[in-house]
């Protein structure tokens, strides 16, 4: 039989409820309940929230991703379990302040004037002293003294001849637990009322359903509505320049809920600020509200950091995209003979199909998806690091900057350009795949010359990887489309051969320049991607490029020819290149171009381009040429009234705080007996914690009692305070 103490009976005495509540209300569990919100909120800090679920299928794996979202980590502040702890949490303490709040507050009242004489030398800080006069005398005495060191106090006839003095000072200090616990209370109140709770309450008893993203627009049924009166909420407004919304979105995991506003939100303007380096510097937004009910419209800027509020709801600048912009371009081909370009016009944010004139298109259709009007890179940068790195001495010199100095600092050289006007789109084909491209408006300089970046990638988690057109003349690309489609005819191919044989070998006997010729031109046909030998097993139909070229080397040369192999094939390349260029212009019904000084670097970069245009993938290069721009503003649209009761709770928790720990409470007692030898003073002295400090000031005062306790004391308490001490006394 198992040994059962006695508070071990009496508490399985107590009924079941009685001791679930005492659990509840317990010191212990609030802690725990604390710990746990601290490693929820530390989750919460680590991981992203609210992030598109790919991201968390990217970064964890589908499995974990799966089981994360499950348990509610991608949105932990709102998660049904997190609202379930802070809910927990107000009870317990709610019920710890209801058990002790009581006490504490009758403890401060009370005077503790019902003591004994032994009880008060019992305590550690007491003395005694014998003093001359009557009684009456010192009782008055001592409460002037009291008044004077700031006690409140009352006295008691204990008996005819014993009065017993009671006085307390910093008892409020008290007050800093209530405050301290009723503040946390009022913080997850304040955190329950801005929370998804409200947004859930109506789920339930109003049957809300959320809706996927990507049928928001149509999804504007009740059941996907909330109402105005919503009184928490944290959405995001998309308003382009001109237009206006009467509604925001509310998203979690992939779906969404329209929150209908007490007003409508107009954008009359939104603008950029720019530093002299042409990086941004701030995002404003000049936005009317205007009232449902027909009020004065109100006129405001919204910028970071400064937010706007009206009607309880705080307009935040989140964020900006295009509302809408429209594209003035040229469709440039890029597979086949054609080399004429046809104008387009596009609209970001709409869709349409290729022109049926440009070939290869098999039905394949473009959607505008972006235009940045500025492009601010580190163009520089890139190319000075690259061009660290050509002997070893510049990259041991390349890797000791990096390692060397401070971790804030960096090695590479940083020169942030804008490099003007981009558009972003995608082709998709029929069968729904996508690649996406970014093209930029105007040349830029790369190396001495001046070229058109234009970039694809076939995943929006990938960066864009560019090809680099040389701009001709007129700072177009039309010439490189010319040659791009003077490549792909076998008969301008053979044209160029023969040219360039004629040209390298103008002395030579028929049959070397013939030899030469028919060399040049399947060189010409692999590295346009077709038109190779037959049975040739180095052919690569379909590719192209330096890659078929590349494969051909491999494949008839032994390694330690290869390096000089290829060095005579690009060599030939750009020299046959030439000639293809000046049949192109003859094409186009250009006049011969006499060789100048930049057109070794135009050639080289377009046989680089052609090189590159094989993985592009698509059979259109769109141009920008002029443009309007349309700005659209994400606003962040929040009502959150638990701000300022969240506000008031952490003021009620750090002054509650402050209270308990930089608040004494100290009570004093002074029993006051006529005897033979005189008039008997028995001095106690206690305090909540028994720090140093309180073993001094009660010294401090044994001193003043001991040796001025006749009316000199007072005198020079008024003159010099108590902390001027005086002797050492302790009890015995």
């Amino acid at each position: 039989m198992g040994f059962v103490t006695a508070n071990e009976k009496a508490r399985l005495g107590k009924p079941a409820m009685r001791r679930v509540l005492e659990l509840g209300g317990s010191m212990r569990f609030a802690i725990a309940l604390l710990v746990v919100l601290a490693i929820a909120s530390t989750i919460g800090t680590v991981v992203e929230q609210g992030d598109p679920y790919p991201n968390y299928v990217n970064e964890f794996g589908p499995f974990w991703a799966d089981v994360f979202r499950g348990l509610g980590i991608f949105d932990v502040y709102d998660a049904w379990w997190f609202v379930l702890i802070l809910a927990f949490l107000i009870v317990s303490i709610t019920l710890c302040v209801w058990r002790n709040g009581r006490k504490i507050l009758a403890d401060m009242r009370s005077w503790k004037d019902r003591v004994h004489e032994r009880g008060l030398r019992a305590h550690r800080l007491h003395r005694e002293l014998t003093v001359a006069g009557a009684p009456y005398q010192v009782v008055a005495q001592i409460k002037n003294m009291c008044g004077k060191l700031g006690y409140r106090f009352v006295a008691r006839e204990v008996c005819a001849d014993s009065t017993l003095i009671a006085a307390k000072r910093g008892t409020w200090s008290r007050l800093g637990y209530l405050s301290s616990h009723i503040g946390v209370i009022v913080i997850c109140l304040g955190g329950l009322l801005d929370s998804e709770l409200p947004v859930a309450m109506q789920r339930w008893v109003l049957h809300k359903t959320w809706t996927p993203s990507d049928a928001i627009e149509s999804g504007d049924a009740e059941s996907h509505r909330l109402a105005a009166w919503n009184p928490a909420y944290r959405g995001y407004a998309w308003v382009a320049e001109g237009k206006q919304v009467e509604s925001a979105t509310l998203f979690q995991q992939g779906e969404s809920l329209l929150q209908a506003l007490p007003f409508s939100i107009q954008l009359e303007r939104f603008r950029v600020d720019y530093y002299s380096t042409g990086m941004p510097k701030g995002f404003l937004s000049d936005i009317v509200l205007t009232d449902h009910d027909g009020g004065k419209p109100v006129h405001a800027t919204v910028s970071v950091n400064r937010p706007f509020t009206h009607d309880g709801v705080t307009i935040y600048q989140s964020g900006y995209q295009d509302g809408g912009s429209v594209l003035n371009l040229t469709a440039w081909p890029m597979l086949g003979p054609d080399a004429q370009g046809y104008a387009a016009v596009g609209v970001v944010g709409g869709s349409d199909r290729i022109d049926s004139r440009i070939a290869g298109d098999s039905g394949r259709s473009v959607e505008f998806t972006d235009f940045r009007a500025i492009n601010v890179e580190d163009i520089d940068g890139k190319d000075n690091a690259d061009a660290s790195s050509d002997t070893r001495t510049h990259a041991l010199l390349h890797t000791m900057g990096a390692l060397l100095g401070s971790g804030a600092k960096s090695n590479r050289p940083v020169d942030k350009r804008n490099i003007g006007p981009s558009i972003q789109y995608k082709v998709r084909d029929r069968a729904g795949q996508a690649r996406e491209f970014r093209n930029f408006m105007l040349p830029m300089d790369s190396d001495g010359a001046r070229v058109f970046l234009a970039g694809v990638r076939t995943e929006e988690s990938e960066p864009f990887k560019y090809i680099r057109i040389p701009a001709d003349d007129e700072g177009t690309v039309r010439q490189w489309v010319a040659l791009r489609a003077a490549l792909s005819l076998p008969a301008m191919r053979a044209q160029a051969a023969q040219r360039f044989a004629q040209r390298t070998l103008p002395d030579s006997p028929p049959h070397e320049r013939d030899e030469l010729e028919r060399h040049v031109q399947d060189l010409l046909g692999r590295f346009a991607g077709g038109a190779q030998a037959k049975n040739d097993s180095t052919s690569q139909p379909g590719g192209g490029g330096y890659r078929a070229v590349a494969a051909y080397i491999d494949a008839t040369t032994t390694p330690h020819e290869r390096r000089e192999a290829a060095v005579s094939v690009l060599r030939t390349l750009r020299g046959v290149t030439w000639d293809l260029w000046q049949l192109s212009r003859a094409r186009s019904g250009l006049p011969m171009r006499e060789h100048a000084e930049n057109d070794d670097a135009f050639v080289a970069l377009a046989v680089d381009a052609l090189s590159d245009s094989t993985f592009y993938g698509a059979p259109v290069l769109y141009q920008l040429n002029t443009f309007r721009q349309v700005q659209a503003s994400i606003l962040q649209v929040t009502r959150a009234p638990g701000e300022p009761i969240v506000i008031v709770g952490s003021v009620m928790l750090v002054a509650g705080i402050f209270a308990m720990f930089y608040v004494r409470e100290r009570r004093l007692w002074f029993l006051v007996r006529k005897t033979e030898q005189g008039t008997h003073v028995l001095v106690a002295m206690s305090s909540m914690r028994g720090t140093l400090d309180v073993t001094h000031e009660f010294e401090r005062l044994g001193g003043l009692v001991d040796e001025h306790l006749d009316g000199a004391g007072l005198e020079q308490l008024e003159r010099h305070g108590p902390a001027d001490g005086g002797r050492q006394s302790r009890g015995p």
